[in-house]
């Protein structure tokens, strides 16, 4: 059995999607045995930047493409979690033991009739606007620390920037 410490992170970029009203996007996931809901998020291709890959993976994961965003901000540094002992091996055919991110804020400009879960590759079955604070709680408990600090590293803009 690979050492877990042996194993590298997987470089993935994450988007924290917050509507006019300051409400973030979360989608809940195809894949998921228990009801889990996230931010958009995804593996960074070789060559690509991490905000590239952000917007990317927007059109991807929910249709949302550059027309309908506006950038925020970038957190600071990357975040890292790993996954649970019993993901090892069947996640990303066993290369990585967890992922370290690099996430966006952005202002979504469109209305809710542009997100479109229906793409080439679905990864949600559904979505909705939630409060910031609300997504630790919603995120899969290996995740919620991430989820707390980008919540922390995003705190300005949520509160200045974004919202009523």
């Amino acid at each position: 059995m690979t050492d877990l410490a042996d194993l590298p992170y997987r470089p993935c970029a994450g988007v924290m999607l917050v509507n006019h009203a300051g409400k973030a996007f979360v989608g809940q996931r195809l894949d998921a045995t228990t009801e889990a809901w996230q931010m958009p998020q995804g593996g960074i291709d070789p060559g690509e930047d991490a905000r590239t890959a952000a917007v990317r993976e927007l059109g991807e994961e929910i249709g949302v493409g550059p027309k309908h965003i506006d950038f925020v901000a970038q957190a600071p540094g990357e975040f890292t979690y790993d996954l649970p002992a019993e993901l090892i091996g069947k996640v990303w055919k066993g290369k990585y033991r967890g992922q370290r991110q690099t996430w966006f804020l952005y202002r979504f400009t469109g209305e809710d009739t542009d997100i479109n879960l229906a793409t080439a590759h679905p990864e949600f079955m559904s979505w909705r606007w939630v409060d910031p604070a609300e997504l630790p709680s919603l995120i899969v408990p290996f995740k919620r620390k991430l989820y707390e600090d980008v919540l922390a590293a995003f705190a300005g803009e949520l509160g200045e920037k974004i919202g009523n």
